[in-house]
């Protein structure tokens, strides 16, 4: 929380909303970022080692919870993680074959992966914004963004992703003269409209990548920048930081949905782009 000594609440805000960024300085040496305008000053370049870290280490964490649960799965009656990991795949399994007809054995793993891996880098959303950061800080580090999903890097990366295998798959199975068909002669079938069926098909493939990337990620950097605005009302004054705790804890049950829901629609939406890709009928 910000104190009136030594951090402003715009201070405070811009330090959480920093990521702790590593490139090169403009005096060409390599290294970490000490403030956010220096971090934009790096361009592209750069890496935010906090975003690659958390997505990294919650991937590695969602593997090694399904491998322990695959491991020591029973036919008896199964354990709690054993339940949870059996009903998430039942969900993702049962959603994949009510949207994707086509035979791809990729689709359903594909959007297990999806889902789970962005649940988990939202729920980091839900631990209180000082918690990691102060302890990053006795370990001389001082900027620690924990939620990858608020780095538009880490939700354009894994929306780029998907759009290769959209774009693979569909000059798979329409082959390279079919799709660029589908781009030429959709919606309007004359010749003359070409170019005009062309730029509505372009926009529409292009805006499906961004729309993955972009809504996971203003959804998750709007409840994280809420989650900041009510940290500094418990440096306001114990009338403030009372009001502050109620509104904190009505936000994080209200943020469960919204993290929830973001990692569904994100695998959804991806059945469904692989599932265009697939198709092969005439529109």
């Amino acid at each position: 929380m910000p104190t009136g000594e030594t951090q402003t609440s715009a201070e405070y805000i811009k330090h959480h909303l920093t990521n702790l960024t590593y490139g090169q300085h403009p005096d060409g040496a390599w290294g970490f970022a000490h403030s956010a305008e220096e971090a934009l000053e790096m361009g592209f370049m750069s890496i935010n080692v906090d975003s690659m870290a958390w997505s990294i280490g919650l991937g590695v964490i969602f593997l090694l919870l399904f491998r322990r649960a695959a491991k020591n799965a029973t036919v008896g009656v199964p354990g709690g993680l054993q339940n949870g990991v059996e009903m998430i795949v039942d969900f993702i399994d049962d959603l994949t074959q009510s949207i994707f007809s086509h035979k791809n054995d990729l689709i359903a793993p594909m959007a297990l992966t999806i889902f789970v891996w962005v649940f988990l880098m939202n729920l980091m959303d839900l631990v209180p914004v000082d918690w990691i950061p102060e302890l990053a800080k006795l370990f001389g580090v001082h900027y620690m963004k924990v939620v990858p999903s608020t780095d538009p890097n880490i939700t354009m990366a894994m929306a780029l992703a998907v759009f290769v295998l959209i774009i693979y798959y569909s000059i798979k199975c329409k082959g390279l003269g079919g799709f660029l068909a589908e781009l030429s002669f959709h919606p309007f079938p004359s010749k003359l409209l070409i170019p005009v069926n062309f730029i509505l098909e372009f926009v529409t493939l292009i805006a499906k990548p961004l729309s993955l990337g972009l809504r996971l990620f203003g959804n998750l950097y709007a409840g994280e920048m809420i989650f900041v605005l009510i940290a500094i009302m418990f440096s306001a004054g114990i009338g403030f930081a009372l009001a502050g705790g109620v509104f904190q804890f009505v936000w994080a049950v209200f943020h469960l949905i919204i993290i929830t829901l973001q990692a569904f629609v994100f695998a959804v939406l991806t059945i469904v782009y692989m599932a265009q890709a697939h198709d092969t009928e005439e529109h």
